[in-house]
């Protein structure tokens, strides 16, 4: 099993959710119960970003950008394909449009 965690530039993220939603790799079907998703909103500190997408943060006392952590797990043989459909629905055009991360996963038990 593989966890997969993408960072997405905000105005990305509702096409990376609906393309994954919308694959075959995902089941084709909204709601497919196959994989999960979790989506978080953070704040990352880039300093490539630009202007108009940094704001101040008083709390972390730096500019930050708001962006958005996808995270799911998925079979081995599926990685290579969500990724690659994430690569295409992210796809921002500057030189830093985000990050994906696929890292092995020991154990996965589902909770019944």
């Amino acid at each position: 099993m593989k966890e997969i965690k993408a960072y997405v530039h905000r105005d990305r993220v509702a096409d990376v959710i609906a393309g994954l939603k919308d694959s075959t790799i995902w089941g084709g079907h909204k709601g497919d119960a196959r994989h999960n998703l979790a989506v978080y909103l953070i704040r990352a500190m880039v300093g490539t970003a630009s202007a108009e997408d940094r704001h101040y943060s008083t709390e972390l006392g730096d500019e930050v950008v708001n962006e958005y952590k996808l995270e799911l797990i998925c079979q081995d043989a599926e990685a290579d394909e969500i990724v690659q459909l994430i690569v295409a629905t992210a796809r921002t055009g500057t030189a830093l449009g985000g990050w994906i991360t696929v890292n092995d996963l020991v154990r996965v038990e589902r909770i019944h």
